[in-house]
């Protein structure tokens, strides 16, 4: 017998319908994103593993000059509130001379010690914040842009990672053999206008690339030079086709800002002649 058809109480609502293609068409989406998707969204993992070099037995100290500087950052905050001098000294120990650019277990418990917080204060923010590298990294840390103007402007943030890729024979994420360079796509780094760029070490910024330019960085690296920073065009900061439009003055190049220390050495002159003055 031919089978019974649908009932309107049995039949599938145009609701249901939509529904389950809407989760396929998502699902579709999601493993095809999934393939793509190359950046890693955090300084590695966000939980830590004992390894060989880094673990609680390694030891860590603040130098003479760390310990200054230290000493100037916890000027900035009242006694009770030193917990926020957590970033400036990740900033600290992670500088320092040896530390070789990443921030081991054992100086954030070191700075946990120092502004008496418990230590899951101090790794909440290591792992928030991509600037924080809790593994070693390459001499020249390359932090890639990949966030949307990046993306779209000039050649691309995908044609400089992959010139950086084809070159250095790495992927992202990872360190030359020879510990000279590491690739990670991070967040947007604030220069949208003179896109796309790289960062390297958490403050040489290099603009306006281009996949020759990016080569010829490289190239100057590997070979010990230093190359020129800011932008790889003939752009001078960002100013557009017509020149610099707005700030004039000051000296060539620089624009002329307030100098506070002036301003108020010049009102306590004012104000003192003033009360020198009055009857």
């Amino acid at each position: 017998p031919p089978p019974p058809r649908l009932t309107p109480a049995r039949r599938p609502s145009r609701t249901m319908l939509s529904t389950r293609r809407g989760l396929a068409k998502l699902a579709r989406v999601a493993k095809a994103s999934a393939k793509l998707q190359t950046r890693g969204f955090s300084a590695g993992l966000v939980q830590h593993r004992h390894t060989e070099y880094n673990n609680l037995e390694t030891k860590f100290e603040f130098n003479a000059e760390s310990k200054k500087e230290i000493e100037r950052v916890l000027k900035k905050f009242p006694p009770q509130y030193k917990a926020s001098a957590t970033i400036p000294l990740l900033y600290i120990a992670q500088e320092q001379e040896g530390s070789g650019n990443w921030t081991t277990l054992a100086a954030m418990n070191k700075i946990a010690e120092l502004l008496e917080v418990p230590p899951m204060n101090v790794y909440e923010v290591a792992t928030f914040y991509t600037m924080f590298n809790r593994e070693p990294v390459g001499k020249y840390h390359i932090q890639l842009c990949g966030t949307t103007p990046c993306m779209v402007a000039g050649c691309g943030a995908e044609a400089i990672k992959q010139v950086i890729m084809d070159e250095l024979k790495i992927g992202e994420g990872e360190t030359t053999k020879d510990g000279l360079f590491t690739l990670t796509e991070v967040e947007c780094l604030g220069a949208c206008v003179n896109a796309p760029m790289i960062q390297v070490n958490n403050q040489h910024f290099y603009e306006h690339l281009t996949e020759e330019s990016m080569k010829a960085l490289l190239d100057t690296w590997k070979a010990g030079g230093t190359p020129k920073e800011g932008n790889q065009n003939h752009v001078k900061t960002c100013e557009g086709p017509m020149g610099k439009t707005t700030l004039k003055g000051g000296d060539a190049g620089m624009p002329e800002f307030l100098d506070l220390d002036k301003v108020i050495a010049e009102k306590k002159e004012a104000d003192a002649k003033k009360a020198s003055e009055s009857p």
